[in-house]
């Protein structure tokens, strides 16, 4: 859910903090071109009987109504089966939103719009094979050491079942797969797509910050981790990382420039209008 403090419908028309309008999604709060939204507004006065929501970014018009006579709550009154969209193809950008009433503006917003089929990156991390990932505990890999990677995205593509991993730290490129037994299966990727995999690091790797590199979407999204190599080389029976003080492995560094948690993976033709009447 987003939202913007609006106006009332004064009669020069001019925005006070008195009407809240508020954009849902299916999940969480970022849109993209071509997703499902609904619309709520909040603060209307008594007897208020209709509201139009408009922006470029809009497929349409959404009309808002009370849900029953005399009600502060709203409802779209959307024919049944459908449902109202960004537009597709809209460039990445933050977009105006207005509602009016009778003509007067009622209240305001802005939508964030991401670009369409975007990655939405829930965590990226690499660490000892035989540790789970995430663990807040800080750790730098050894050479030699095995070490498992895990991706999760909210928004995988279609079809794109793995994806390339590359880095010096390793002797060749890693492929990560999704329903791969190196998924840890942990509820912070909840529906999201789980990329994973494993590989050993290159024995001969000088102590450092190495960059370890995914590219997804089919080669439209690029997303970077960083890890510290220390230590000396990892030999039979040896433990596969060394304590410091230092970065922490499963720390998350996102060169994509987001941190998400991620829930239910959402669906691009989920029909919002079971949520209609509820607040978030």
């Amino acid at each position: 859910m987003a939202s913007a403090e609006g106006a009332d419908p004064t009669p020069g028309g001019s925005p006070s903090a008195a009407v809240r309008l508020e954009y849902h999604v299916p999940q969480g709060s970022t849109l993209e071109a071509g997703d499902a939204l609904w619309f709520s507004i909040e603060g209307m006065p008594p007897g208020w009987d209709e509201v139009k929501v408009t922006s470029p970014a809009l497929q349409e018009p959404i009309t808002l109504a009370p849900v029953k006579k005399g009600s502060t709550q709203s409802v779209q009154t959307n024919e049944a089966g459908t449902e109202h969209r960004i537009r597709s193809g809209l460039r990445p950008g933050t977009y105006p939103v207005t509602a009016t009433s009778h003509g007067r503006t009622v209240a305001v917003a802005r939508l964030k719009v991401a670009a369409e089929d975007s990655a939405q990156i829930g965590r990226f991390v690499i660490g000892p094979r035989d540790a789970f990932p995430g663990s807040d505990t800080a750790v730098s890999l050894r050479p030699g050491s095995d070490v498992r990677v895990v991706l999760t995205d909210l928004r995988a593509a279609p079809g794109e079942n793995s994806l390339t991993v590359v880095s010096p730290i390793f002797e060749g490129p890693l492929t990560i797969k999704t329903d791969s037994p190196d998924d840890p299966g942990c509820k912070c990727d909840d529906g999201g797509t789980v990329y994973a995999g494993h590989a050993r690091l290159r024995g001969d790797v000088p102590e450092g910050r190495y960059t370890v590199t995914v590219v997804s979407h089919h080669g439209q999204q690029t997303t970077k981790q960083h890890v510290t190599v220390v230590g000396r080389p990892v030999t039979d029976g040896g433990p596969s990382w060394a304590v410091t003080g230092g970065v922490a492995a499963a720390g998350l560094a996102l060169a994509s420039g987001g941190v998400f948690v991620v829930r239910r993976r959402r669906s691009r033709k989920a029909d919002p209008s079971a949520r209609r009447q509820t607040r978030q």
